[in-house]
């Protein structure tokens, strides 16, 4: 592509594309196919699925939070399988301990030796139920593993297949009986998305759909796989071609740096923060068909990556302020590239 390309608002001047146009066909037709599974069993939730998929594309970890009862582990479970990789699910609860997710050392009588046994951890895609209902001894042996893709046993590492992808479901902290996360978890994720509850209209097409549809497995098991983990790889690498202005490198950085500065924040986004909204904006552009990324895209984007990041001083918690908000008044100061 030789011309210059405006951005969706036609505000400034324009991203030069220097690179060939990449075709993002097949990336377009996975999407559309695992959009039309999804829909088998899912009502709405456009936003949680795009995100999910753009942080497939990205290699990035999934949190996932709201109040029971509104699909967030069936949406995961769904997404799950239409991908033909690996995938497990963990239910987290107070008495849950590390070897119980990572695994643990076996006595074997006949060669007088101890063998490593895996934990459910060591698959491609790892739904973790209620990640906020087990203490924080076993949400630490979460650390390495999400951050390196591997785990240390008895001084013996051993890596986790590709892809990796950890996707967690929570629900809010006001409820009975959870913890929270430790921020270095949190910061490992590459989104936190929260899910409202359905409106009127999609919960009048829930029971209709149940109403038809009683068999609920039977229907589950409709939902078939569209991508391999070949496929994800190679989706993956494709993304990484995406262009990026280093003025829109710039608005990143500058997105971060201020939530260290601002006076309503006592806690500020790490540098892991702008590689998450780098690598997860250059997938929704390819996502949307785009060989470069916009700061619309990472406007877009920067709640998701970053309200799990940041922490309210007090007062601003008093006050019944959110980092949503906080991160909204970021956005609306920071001058966008022209």
């Amino acid at each position: 592509m030789n011309e210059l390309e405006k951005d969706e608002n036609g505000a400034g001047e324009a991203v030069l594309a220097l690179a060939p146009k990449t075709d993002f066909s097949a990336l377009q037709a996975a999407v559309q196919q695992i959009k039309d599974e999804l829909r088998k069993r899912i009502v709405g939730q456009e936003q949680l699925v795009d995100l999910l998929l753009v942080a497939i594309l990205a290699d990035g970890h999934v949190l996932i939070e709201g109040v029971p009862g509104i699909a967030k582990t069936l949406t995961a479970k769904l997404l799950a399988r239409t991908i033909d990789v690996g995938f497990s699910r963990i239910q987290f609860t107070p008495d849950l301990m590390p070897s119980d997710v990572l695994g643990t050392s076996v006595f074997h009588p006949g060669s007088a030796t101890f063998q490593f046994k895996e934990g459910p951890i060591f698959s491609n895609i790892v739904l973790i139920d209620e990640i906020n209902r087990a203490p924080a001894k076993t949400q630490a042996s979460l650390f390495e593993v999400m951050e390196e893709q591997q785990i240390t046993h008895d001084g013996v590492e051993y890596a986790m297949g590709e892809p990796f992808v950890v996707l967690a479901t929570q629900n809010p902290i006001e409820q009975e009986g959870t913890y929270r996360l430790p921020e270095a978890q949190l910061d490992r994720f590459m989104f936190k998305i929260l899910v409202e509850y359905p409106s009127l209209e999609e919960e009048v097409a829930i029971l209709g759909i149940h109403h038809q549809r009683p068999a609920v497995q039977q229907e589950l098991e409709e939902v078939q796989p569209v991508l391999t983990a070949q496929n994800v790889m190679e989706l993956r690498q494709q993304v990484q071609g995406v262009h990026v202005d280093a003025k829109v490198l710039e608005y990143i950085a500058q997105l971060v740096v201020q939530t260290r500065a601002h006076k309503a924040l006592y806690l500020g986004a790490s540098p892991r923060a702008s590689l998450a909204l780098l690598t997860s904006a250059k997938a929704l552009a390819a996502l949307r068909n785009r060989g470069f990324v916009t700061p619309e895209d990472v406007q877009e984007l920067a709640p998701a990556v970053l309200r799990h990041r940041v922490l309210l001083t007090p007062e601003k918690e008093m006050e019944g302020a959110t980092p949503d908000d906080v991160i909204k008044q970021i956005i609306q100061k920071t001058e966008v590239p022209r």
